[in-house]
């Protein structure tokens, strides 16, 4: 019986052939065009007009040629050695895509999607999970099909400096809001927070008693995180303004493991 991975390839490879995305030639934002029929009677793997398609894009566009070969690799998918560096990153686009159960794959949202990667591939990727406002705001962005700054925000995010440079002449109210979207904390509404960051060698009683030196503590349930690092988890505090307090207290501080910590009312 063929394996998922041999009848996948032809799809990807044809299918990545028929569209260009925007900005690939010049690395710059631009309007997207409407992709052209595939030569081949081989159906798309995913819809190219699906949103969620460039976001996938953006998120992949700054990746380098080896990375992309290796993560389809690890899918059991070889990338074709006579196809180009685009085409190959398109091929990633729609094996995400498609191993998500998104677009024009028949399968309905996959419980993946809420989960977090244990690593980012981009900071685009990593804003998207981590900053609940921003991810609002190119949501927005998204939903009114304007993919010019769709693709500013995405290489606002990864080249930081670089790309302000390039584009806050013509896009300066785009880049200041990306600026607020990020350093935004969304509203605290509830007593209940996700947390990760704190380190493992705290223990579940360290957290808890580190914790409830913001207020009462109902319920928390902690676990490692897949490195065994930091700890993960999420805690109810006795109210909300406990909670708001916690989180203006920890979210973002740095506790030197590498990343901030980050705390988030859900």
């Amino acid at each position: 019986m063929p394996s998922y991975a041999s009848i996948l390839l032809p799809l990807l490879a044809t299918s990545a052939s028929a569209f260009m995305a925007p900005g690939i030639m010049t690395n710059r934002p631009l309007v997207a065009s409407t992709p052209t029929a595939s030569r081949t009677s081989l159906p798309m793997a995913i819809d190219y007009n699906d949103p969620a398609v460039m976001e996938e894009f953006n998120a992949i566009q700054t990746m380098e040629y080896d990375d992309v070969v290796d993560e389809l690799a690890q899918s059991g998918v070889r990338a074709p050695a006579d196809m180009g560096d685009m085409d190959i990153k398109l091929m990633l686009v729609e094996l995400r895509t498609v191993m998500k159960g998104g677009s024009n794959s028949g399968a309905g949202p996959s419980d993946a999607m809420d989960t977090p990667p244990s690593s980012y591939g981009s900071k685009f990727e990593e804003y998207m999970w981590t900053k609940p406002v921003f991810k609002e705001y190119y949501e927005v962005l998204k939903n009114n099909g304007d993919h010019n700054s769709m693709n500013v925000v995405a290489e606002y995010c990864n080249e930081g400096d670089d790309a302000r440079s390039r584009y806050y002449g013509a896009y300066p109210q785009l880049i200041d809001d990306i600026d607020a979207a990020l350093l935004a904390k969304p509203e605290v509404t509830s007593p209940k927070v996700q947390f990760a960051g704190f380190p493992a060698n705290m223990g579940e009683a360290g957290l808890k008693m580190t914790l409830a030196a913001c207020g009462e503590i109902e319920d928390m349930s902690v676990s490692e995180s897949d490195d065994g690092i930091t700890l993960v988890g999420e805690v109810t505090f006795g109210s909300i303004d406990i909670a708001k307090a916690a989180i203006d207290q920890y979210d973002g501080m740095d506790m030197g493991m590498g990343d901030a910590l980050k705390m988030v009312s859900i």
